[in-house]
């Protein structure tokens, strides 16, 4: 009987344990096959392929371009773009919680329409506004004598490329965290914030010590999603000028193993890329998550 009670969780789970394994394990295994093997345009109409084993890792850890071009994009474009949209979705969350309703419910429907607007549609946004000479930024520049006329491509310079496309995805993605940890600051309880006050701490220590240690699995989940997808984005960067260019400055991992893939036409460079980048992931958020839970005993 118990052997039945406790096989029975297994047997429920066992459908969509199967359809996962299907729709994510199976592609996942087919690209780790692609990365061990030569497959490029002639393989794939043939069919053919050649095993090369880990050649294809050894390959793209010996070029420089990935340590010095595309993991650094990648990274430090994660970092700054993961923070920044963090601790600017909290301070709009703060801000709506002392929001009566009606100026609540505006407020959020306001920010959810840059949730609601489609990546493609949202980057040409940002391109317009930095466009070389016809943009927002350029004519009120030439307009106060900053830049001279012509205007200035701000997507030539690889800071400024980075700037750009971290304005993006901090506009589309702080609504997210806005209402996720406004969600989280309701239900914390307002007798620990009226004792904290009692006892002299300032709006920031009570934040850190009292609102902080009770939302410490809301942020949890925010700063991986944010990470997660800050890490793979794609089209933010290939859409914007320059960002499509093999052997760029400007490539991050994704949009390499694309470009290797698809433009370059060398499917198991880019297969190799792609699990790098998994692997990548998967180590941030291993190490996250048990910084984060360490002192929970999890």
């Amino acid at each position: 009987m118990r052997g039945r009670r406790a096989a029975l969780p297994w047997l429920l789970l066992a459908p969509p344990l199967f359809v996962i394994g299907v729709l994510l394990l199976f592609p996942l295994g087919r690209i780790v096959w692609l990365s061990m093997r030569e497959y490029g345009l002639r393989e794939l109409v043939s069919g053919d392929s050649e095993f090369l084993g880990f050649d294809n890792y050894v390959a793209l850890l010996t070029d420089p371009y990935l340590w010095n071009v595309v993991l650094l994009n990648t990274v430090v474009f994660a970092v700054v773009a993961v923070v920044t949209t963090v601790v600017l979705g909290t301070l709009v969350a703060l801000l709506l919680v002392n929001l009566r309703v009606v100026p609540r419910v505006i407020v959020i429907s306001c920010i959810m329409v840059a949730w609601a607007m489609p990546v493609v549609s949202g980057t040409y946004v940002w391109i317009w506004i930095f466009d070389v000479d016809q943009g927002v930024v350029a004519q009120a520049l030439m307009n106060l004598g900053v830049i001279e006329e012509g205007g200035h491509n701000w997507f030539a310079d690889r800071f400024w490329f980075y700037a750009i496309v971290t304005l993006n995805i901090v506009h589309s993605g702080f609504p997210f965290v806005a209402v996720t940890v406004l969600a989280g600051l309701l239900t914390v309880p307002k007798e620990l914030q009226e004792a904290a006050l009692i006892d002299g701490a300032g709006p920031w220590k009570r934040f850190w010590h009292v609102t902080f240690p009770v939302l410490r699995p809301v942020f949890a989940v925010v700063t991986i999603l944010s990470t997660i997808w800050d890490f793979k984005v794609f089209a933010q960067i290939y859409l914007m000028p320059g960002g499509d260019v093999s052997g760029s400055e400007m490539l991050n991992l994704g949009v390499w193993a694309y470009i290797s893939s698809f433009g370059n036409n060398d499917y198991g460079t880019g297969s190799a890329i792609a699990v790098i980048l998994t692997l990548l992931l998967l180590a941030i958020t291993i190490v996250y998550l048990r910084s984060l839970f360490k002192d929970d005993g999890l």
